[in-house]
């Protein structure tokens, strides 16, 4: 019987410690989705990045790591605010899980009660991978390339993200 585990994530942007922590959780599961999650939320300076773009991001950190993404499910789920509701969201959104894979109390506590396993995730440079301080980098043009894989830089380079936030900083504080 295939084990398949569940990991959600806003990953904005998909950092080293993402990348990691999915090394991690593969060792203990045939299968891990991983739900982008927020995915109705792009374009301003807490989420820059759509859905979309997140999906390429994942898909193409994990291509570059090696890691066999026949394992790999990447899937993009709305937020709801009706937490009680939240967990059937994922489910309707994703193939069926066994375990889960979150540090986060609300996401655990909701997964709990829905009888699903759930076990922590073991922090990679907490205080180095972030993705606020990775956005916050980018806006003050301090490097922040070398913490996201490679291939995650190059591609928010292609899509001009980092003068999007700039843009979307900007308008923040109007």
């Amino acid at each position: 019987m295939v084990r398949r585990g569940l990991f959600v994530g806003r990953f904005q942007p998909f950092h080293l410690g993402h990348l990691e922590a999915i090394r991690d959780v593969l060792k203990e599961v045939d299968e891990l989705v991983i739900v982008v999650g927020s995915a109705q939320h792009s374009h301003d300076v807490d989420g820059p990045f759509t859905a979309g773009e997140r999906l390429v991001m994942v898909r193409r950190a994990l291509e570059e790591a090696g890691i066999d993404c026949r394992r790999v499910w990447v899937v993009p789920v709305p937020d709801l605010d009706l937490h009680v509701m939240w967990v059937s969201v994922v489910e309707g959104y994703t193939p069926k899980f066994d375990v889960v894979y979150s540090n986060e109390p609300l996401k655990r506590r909701l997964f709990v009660e829905a009888g699903y396993e759930v076990k922590s995730i073991r922090f990679h440079k907490r205080k180095v991978y972030s993705s606020t301080d990775i956005r916050n980098r980018m806006v003050s043009g301090e490097d922040w390339g070398k913490l996201v894989p490679k291939c995650v830089a190059d591609f928010i380079e292609e899509i001009d993200g980092v003068n999007r936030l700039r843009d979307l900083s900007k308008s923040d504080k109007a």
